[in-house]
């Protein structure tokens, strides 16, 4: 009995040595902050001006190679709020790389 413990543990500890764990430095998408070229301010919605929302939207933007967004995903935000700095943010365009990265982007809002 206590030979197949000693075995199990033993094989345990040695999985944990000879699978990588995933670490934040081995990603899919390089995370890189790229120079933006041009950045489109976006339009505070007549509806948010009404409310008197203010806040700040998170979004994350993938960029190709070529420095155009491909798509947008929202990380948070008030939603009246996320449409407009998605509209504005797709008519962005970053520096050329040799390949995508994800860029964090965060838009500020205030009706003054």
């Amino acid at each position: 009995m206590r030979r197949w413990f000693a075995v199990a543990v033993l094989a345990v500890c040695c999985t944990g040595v000879l699978v990588p764990y995933p670490c934040s430095a081995q990603q899919d998408q390089p995370e890189a902050k790229r120079k933006v070229l041009n950045r489109v301010v976006p339009t505070y919605p007549e509806l948010a001006r009404t409310m008197n929302l203010r806040g700040v939207v998170r979004v994350e933007a993938l960029v190709a190679a070529n420095g155009t967004v491909k798509s947008l995903e929202a990380r948070g935000g008030h939603p009246v709020l996320v449409q407009a700095a998605e509209n504005a943010v797709r008519k962005w365009k970053w520096a050329p790389s040799t390949h995508e990265t994800k860029e964090p982007i965060e838009v500020k809002f205030d009706p003054q």
